[in-house]
C-alpha cells in the first residue's frame, strides 16, 4: 500500500476517534519550494528582500543539521498541506496524521474561528491576488519606490490591534453623531436621576462648558480619538500623502497579519495537539506495517524531543515537546472531553498559566536562565510563575512592543507613545530608531516616539524634521534577557 492508501485510512480513523475538520488538500512539493513556502509564509506572496534573507538562514540551518521541514499547513476551507517529496513514506504518513490534528484544532479553537471568519477561508487565493497587484505596482512605479513602502509595512506588520475587527469603519462612522437616540449621551439624558443631578447648583455651568468643548471638538475632531495600536490601519487611513496603491500594500500586510495571529498565539497548543494526535493515530493504526510504524515513531521522537541535538541542551522550549507533554498530562488527568474544551477556549497564554503545573515543570526539568552580555549563561530561577512568564513573555502583544498613535497634529506630524509599563520592557533604542525611520519615511511628516530604554528611563526619539530619515541599517535580533530551557 502506498501513501495515498495509508492517508485515506488514517483520515477515516481520525474521524472515528472524533476529530472534526474541513477537507484537507495534500500536495507533494520539491524541497526548494517547501523552503520557499516556509520562509515566505504562503505559497504565493508579495516579493520582498527580507523573505530571501530568511530563506538563506533556513538553508544554513538545514546544512548544519539543525532544521528539517516536514510539512507546512494552512487552515481554511479547504485546508492546504504541503509535504516534501524527499520525505519517506513513513515520514509523510506521520505528516498526514499531524496535519489532521492541526485541522481539528483549527476547526475547534475560538481564536482560529474568529480570525478565520474575518480574514477569510481562502487565504492562498487572496494572497496570490495581492501578489499580482503588487507586481502591477512594480511595473508602474519601479522596485525602489515599491520596496520602500513594503519595507515600512513589513517592519510594522505585527503592530495591529488584535482586539479590533479586520474590516473597521473610519472613526467618525464608528462613533456616530453625538446626541442621536440610542447613544450613551442620549440614554443618560433620558434618565430621571441624571435630569435631577443636572439641576444641582453649579452643575448647569459645568454642563454648558462640556457642551461648548464638545462643539469645538466636533469642528476639529481629535485624531485618534483614543490611543490607536493598529499602526497599519492608521497609516492606511490617515497617511497624508499615500497613493491608493501604497494604502493597498498596508491593508494587505495587515490582513495577512490577522490571518497569521492565531497560528502565533496558539503555537504551543496547536503543535502539541497535532503531535498528540499523530502519535495516537499511528499507535491505533493497526493496518500500518511494523517497519513503517517504527520508522514513523522514530520521526515522532525527533519532532518532540526537548533537546537541540544529540548531547546538547536547548536554550529555548521546543513547542512540539512542551505542548505534547501538556496535552498528555491534561488528558490523563481530566479526560479527552475536557481537553477539547480547553482546545476550544484557550490560547497559549491561558494554556501555560492554567495547565503548566509544578509537577509537569519538574518532570520536564524547566528553569529560567539569564544570558549576560559577556556570553555567560546561568540558571536564574526554578519558580513556576517565573517559568510560565519566561515562556510567554516573547508572545505578548504579537511579540512586539505596545506602541500607539496618540496625536495627529494640525501640521501632519505624529506622536507615538510606547506603553512600556503595559508590556513590561523598554526598547533597544538603536532598533527603535530604525523602525521609526521606516515609519517616518512612509508618513512623510515628522514622527516622535515617547518610550523608555532598557533601564526604564524615559526617552523621546524624533525622526528627521523633514520626515524623510536615512534608510535604516539591517537590525540584529537582541538576546533575550530571560528564557526557559529544558535539560
Amino acid at each position: 500500500m502506498g501513501l495515498d492508501g495509508y492517508a485515506a485510512r488514517i483520515e477515516a480513523l481520525a474521524r472515528e476517534l472524533g476529530l472534526a475538520f474541513a477537507p484537507v488538500e495534500f500536495e507533494l512539493v520539491p524541497d526548494n519550494f517547501m523552503n520557499e513556502i516556509a520562509n515566505y509564509g504562503l505559497p504565493v506572496r508579495m516579493r520582498h528582500w527580507s523573505f530571501g534573507v530568511r530563506y538563506i538562514h533556513q538553508l544554513v540551518h538545514q546544512k548544519m543539521g539543525n532544521s528539517h521541514i516536514f510539512e507546512v499547513m494552512f487552515p481554511g476551507d479547504p485546508c492546504h498541506a504541503y509535504m516534501a517529496e524527499h520525505n519517506s513514506v513513513a515520514e509523510n504518513t506521520l505528516v498526514t496524521a499531524h496535519v489532521l490534528g492541526h485541522a481539528d484544532f483549527a476547526s475547534r479553537n475560538a481564536l482560529f474561528l474568529r480570525f478565520g471568519a474575518m480574514a477569510g477561508q481562502h487565504i492562498l487565493q487572496q494572497s496570490a491576488a495581492r501578489a499580482r497587484r503588487l507586481e502591477i505596482a512594480l511595473q508602474r512605479y519601479g522596485q525602489e519606490q515599491v520596496e520602500a513602502v513594503l519595507d515600512a509595512a513589513l517592519a510594522l506588520e505585527q503592530h495591529v490591534d488584535i482586539h479590533a475587527e479586520l474590516h473597521r469603519l473610519p472613526y467618525a462612522a464608528a462613533s456616530g453623531p453625538a446626541g442621536v437616540a440610542g447613544t450613551p449621551d442620549q440614554a443618560a439624558a433620558d434618565d430621571s436621576f441624571d435630569r435631577r443631578y443636572r439641576r444641582l447648583p453649579g452643575e448647569a455651568a459645568k454642563l454648558a462648558a462640556r457642551e461648548a468643548a464638545s462643539a469645538r471638538l466636533a469642528q476639529r475632531p481629535l485624531l485618534p480619538p483614543q490611543a490607536e495600536y493598529d499602526l497599519l490601519w492608521f497609516i492606511a487611513q490617515h497617511g497624508p500623502e499615500l497613493a491608493d496603491w501604497e494604502r493597498d500594500i498596508f491593508l494587505a500586510v495587515r490582513e495577512e497579519s490577522f490571518y497569521f495571529y492565531p497560528v502565533y498565539a496558539c503555537q504551543i497548543m496547536n503543535e502539541g495537539w497535532a503531535s498528540y494526535w499523530h502519535a495516537r493515530l499511528l499507535r491505533e493504526a493497526d493496518f500500518l506495517p511494523p517497519a513503517l510504524y517504527l520508522s514513523a515513531i522514530k520521526s515522532h521522537s525527533d519532532v518532540v524531543r526537548p533537546y537541540a541535538g544529540e548531547h546538547q541542551q536547548a536554550l529555548a522550549v521546543n513547542p512540539y515537546h512542551l505542548g505534547f507533554c501538556m496535552w498528555e498530562h491534561i488528558i490523563e488527568r481530566e479526560g479527552l472531553a475536557r481537553a477539547r474544551q480547553i482546545c476550544r477556549d484557550d490560547d497559549d497564554c491561558s494554556f501555560i498559566r492554567n495547565y503548566l503545573d509544578g509537577e509537569l515543570a519538574d518532570r520536564l526539568g524547566l528553569f529560567v536562565h539569564e544570558s549576560r552580555r559577556d556570553g555567560e549563561t546561568r540558571l536564574a530561577s526554578r519558580d513556576l510563575r517565573a517559568i510560565r512568564e519566561a515562556i510567554l513573555a516573547p508572545k505578548y502583544n504579537y511579540g512586539v512592543p505596545c506602541i500607539a498613535v496618540t496625536l495627529l497634529n494640525d501640521d501632519g506630524s505624529l506622536v507615538l507613545r510606547h506603553d512600556h509599563q503595559r508590556d513590561g520592557r523598554g526598547l533597544d533604542l538603536e532598533r527603535a530608531e530604525q523602525v521609526l525611520a521606516y515609519f517616518a519615511r512612509i508618513w512623510r511628516r515628522p514622527v516622535t516616539l515617547h518610550t523608555a530604554d532598557f533601564r526604564g528611563t524615559p526617552r523621546v526619539l524624533h525622526s528627521k524634521s523633514d520626515g524623510v530619515p536615512e534608510p535604516p541599517k539591517p537590525a540584529t535580533p537582541p538576546v533575550p534577557a530571560a528564557a526557559p530551557v529544558q535539560h
